[in-house]
């Protein structure tokens, strides 16, 4: 059987499929058919005529194993990349530097989960955007370049965004260029038994260095598997992470938004291939959504590929806006009281970026 015919039966079967993200009034949403650990076997429910619904809530296990489950799903039909995945999931350098990383996020900066639980339910995320993109007939940048084919894709997104956070054990600062160098022993590792050719292994562990490195839009993403790892880290903004934190002592704007977000549902869009849908138990969500997301949709390749919306729960506390769409660099915003209001995004990032450059600016023209 052919990649391409592989590929078409595939996303037939998963054409009506959501990846979703919940945390319900804060308690944790069984899910029939998931195991309290991680299992190879976790299949769909077969109460749900739509295929796979995967809801992440606590405890820890259990959102790792859920995570487990859908990416496991997502990666049958791709046998290099299920590999890839599976050496990746129980490689204890691996394992090491996401409990590391957490450690110092999370204790010594006070901020959210960075370690094993955010790498494997972004990297559900990864996939299920990967999979709305390739059923939409968008061709990422590995296809598009000859490198590889749809199994090489997904190889490359899934262990670009698990990999993504985990220079945070060194600093921070600059976490992105150590995750470049912290990856490549483990890369090298998984790559070499499934590419024996030297030369196709390099260029397809080039896109996921990439990724890595450009997965904080510093420096933008220039690839469409870079900007896939972006926005999937983007999505992991449930109160779920946050509470974490919270429970830690940090409280501020980022762990108090995180815990106004109920869900993230990644689903096909009707005029996009990917649509996003933030679900906000109060307007305090809109933070996470405007600071942590949609900088990720509009400064990557998939910009044009993804439609973003959120809204707050209508029974959640007295609210100020009831439904918030991105349309461009402008989110527009309806109010409780009828009115409609178009803002800019603030992207401090890349006002940060563009000021360093204009003080670095010597008037000689670059080209």
């Amino acid at each position: 059987m052919s990649d391409a015919t592989r590929l078409d039966q595939k996303l037939s079967r998963r054409a009506d499929q959501k990846f979703k993200l919940s945390v319900q009034a804060g308690t944790v949403q069984d899910v029939e058919g998931v195991q309290a650990e991680p299992t190879l076997t976790t299949e769909a429910n077969p109460k749900d005529p739509s295929g796979r619904v995967v809801e992440f809530t606590t405890p820890r296990s259990k959102l790792i194993a859920e995570a487990d489950a859908a990416i496991r799903a997502d990666l049958k039909d791709f046998p290099r990349a299920l590999a890839a995945y599976t050496a990746l999931a129980s490689d204890p350098e691996a394992l090491a530097h996401w409990d590391m990383a957490n450690y110092i996020t999370m204790r010594k900066l006070g901020y959210n989960d960075h370690g094993r639980v955010h790498s494997f339910i972004t990297g559900a995320a990864s996939l299920a955007i990967t999979e709305l993109l390739l059923e939409g007939g968008v061709k990422p940048d590995i296809m598009d370049s000859g490198v590889g084919d749809a199994d090489d894709v997904y190889l490359a997104v899934i262990l670009g965004t698990m990999l993504h956070d985990i220079g945070n054990q060194i600093h921070r600062v600059s976490h992105e260029q150590h995750g470049v160098a912290l990856a490549l022993p483990i890369l090298e590792r998984i790559m070499g038994p499934l590419y024996p050719d030297a030369f196709k292994r390099a260029k397809v562990r080039s896109f996921i260095l990439s990724s890595i490195n450009c997965h904080d839009l510093n420096p933008p993403p220039l690839t469409l598997e870079g900007g896939i790892t972006a926005v999937a880290d983007g999505t992991d903004i449930t109160k779920g992470r946050g509470r974490k934190a919270f429970s830690l002592g940090s409280v501020d704007i980022h762990s108090i938004s995180a815990l106004a977000v109920d869900e993230v549902v990644i689903e096909r869009g009707r005029n996009t291939p990917v649509l996003i849908n933030v679900t906000m138990n109060n307007s305090g969500g809109i933070f996470q959504v405007e600071e942590i997301l949609a900088p990720k949709v509009i400064r990557t390749p998939m910009r044009r590929y993804v439609e973003l919306r959120a809204a707050t729960r209508p029974e959640g506390e007295e609210q100020i806006l009831s439904r918030v769409r991105l349309e461009g660099d402008h989110f527009v915003m309806d109010l409780e009281s009828g009115q409609r209001v178009a803002v800019e995004v603030d992207d401090r990032q890349q006002r940060a970026q563009e000021a360093m450059a204009a003080a670095l600016d010597t008037g000689v023209e670059r080209r």
